[in-house]
């Protein structure tokens, strides 16, 4: 039976003053906010079925496995602004120990860069600083 459980995406050191937000399939930014000093978390919600696939309305699929979330930045999180970027966060590689642990209840976390090499917000496939991890 497919289980709901929670992914929490953590940007280590966002840009201040820029928003962010998770996009969901329809492109629309959900629910942004504006990075201060500290890292910005989003806890999204997504379904796992019996074989370990993930879906739900911000999970996007690419091909017959892969699977992704994004997080809009700037203007695409609905800001005017100088930044229009989104960062991809794949999910279909997550160990299938740690999805087990989230069918169990707990929260699976990771922790992602937020700036890239011009100083501007991490975009494009942006790779975990740390592994997913059950917390």
């Amino acid at each position: 039976m497919p289980s709901a459980i929670t992914l929490r995406l953590t940007t280590a050191d966002p840009v201040p003053g820029v928003a962010y937000s998770l996009q969901d399939k329809a492109n629309t930014p959900v629910k942004p906010r504006i990075a201060g000093d500290g890292p910005i978390r989003f806890d999204v919600p997504v379904t796992l079925s019996d074989d370990g696939r993930l879906t739900g309305p911000f999970v996007r699929r690419e091909g017959p496995l892969r699977r992704f979330i994004y997080i809009a930045i700037g203007t695409s999180a609905g800001q005017h602004g100088e930044w229009s970027r989104r960062a991809k966060i794949d999910v279909h590689d997550i160990p299938a120990a740690l999805l087990a642990q989230a069918r169990a209840g707990q929260t699976l976390e990771v922790i992602l860069p937020g700036r890239a090499r011009d100083g501007g917000p991490a975009c494009a496939t942006v790779r975990p600083l740390q592994p997913w991890t059950a917390v």
